[in-house]
C-alpha cells in the first residue's frame, strides 16, 4: 500500500502542536508549570525551538500514517478517525511513558496531569487537522 502524504497538512498539524504548547505552557499555565517544575526562568534557545519543531513534524508525520491506516483497515475516516487516532496515540504512547517518568523521577502528579492534558488536546487537534486534509 502506497501512502500519499499531504505534507502541507503534516506541517500545519506540527505547527498547531507548537502553537498549542506555547499557549498552554506560556499564556495559560506558565505559573502552574513554574510551581510544579521549580524552573523559574525559561529562555528558549534557538536550537531547542528547531528541535521541538522537528519533533512536532515527526509526530505529525507518524500520526498521519496512523490515520491513513485506520481509514484503510478500520474505515475510520474523517474527523472521527483523526480524533480516535489522536486519543489512542495519547493513551498508548504518551500517557504510559510519561507515567513511568513521573513515577521514577518523583515529579508531582499535577505536572503529569498538566503535561498529559496538553498532549491529549494537542494530539486531538493534530488528528483533526490531518483527517480533514487527507
Amino acid at each position: 500500500m502506497e501512502v500519499h502524504v499531504n505534507y502541507l497538512a503534516v506541517l500545519v498539524a506540527a505547527l498547531a502542536n507548537y502553537v498549542i504548547a506555547a499557549i498552554w505552557y506560556g499564556a495559560i499555565f506558565s505559573k502552574l508549570w513554574v510551581k510544579l517544575t521549580g524552573i523559574t526562568e525559561m529562555k528558549p534557545v534557538p536550537l531547542n525551538i528547531v528541535l521541538v519543531l522537528i519533533g512536532s513534524f515527526v509526530l505529525s508525520y507518524v500520526l498521519f500514517h496512523s490515520i491513513t491506516f485506520g481509514d484503510a483497515y478500520f474505515k475510520m475516516s474523517g474527523v472521527q478517525g483523526g480524533l480516535m487516532c489522536g486519543f489512542f496515540s495519547w493513551l498508548g504512547y504518551i500517557a504510559p511513558v510519561t507515567l513511568c517518568t513521573k513515577l521514577y523521577e518523583k515529579k508531582p502528579w499535577g505536572l503529569w496531569l498538566l503535561d498529559n492534558a496538553f498532549w491529549l488536546i494537542s494530539l486531538l487537534a493534530m488528528g483533526t487537522i490531518l483527517s480533514l486534509w487527507m
